[in-house]
């Protein structure tokens, strides 16, 4: 089961964006207990560093909402993906302002 774009929660919020909060409601359960069973024994976290909490997204997402410096490496590509396009409006003439972390520089990350 792949997780990210998955066709049945695409759906979901087709059903929500329209109105129809009953259909989007349960699409989004019939992919929870997709995923619930899928994920029972398996290993479900895009995460690629290892750390304690790995698979553990409640403990994850507590800790980065309480420091509040960054996000779950889980949630980047989402979040790039959006500011890329908001970036698009200025021709990413932003991307000659930041330089990123040498956490992120090294390969593994890449």
């Amino acid at each position: 089961m792949v997780i990210e774009n998955h066709p049945k929660e695409l759906a979901a919020m087709e059903e929500f964006h329209k109105g129809n909060r009953e259909e989007g409601l349960r699409l989004q359960e019939e992919f929870a207990a997709e995923f619930r069973k899928e994920y029972k024994e398996k290993d479900h976290c895009s995460c690629k560093k290892a750390c304690r909490y790995h698979g553990n997204c409640r403990e994850c997402v507590a800790i980065h909402r309480a420091h509040q410096e960054h996000v779950p490496n889980c949630m980047r590509p989402i979040l790039n993906k959006k500011f890329k396009l908001l970036s698009e409006l200025t021709e990413h003439t932003l991307s000659y302002e930041i330089k990123p972390p040498k956490e992120i520089l090294r390969k593994e990350f890449q």
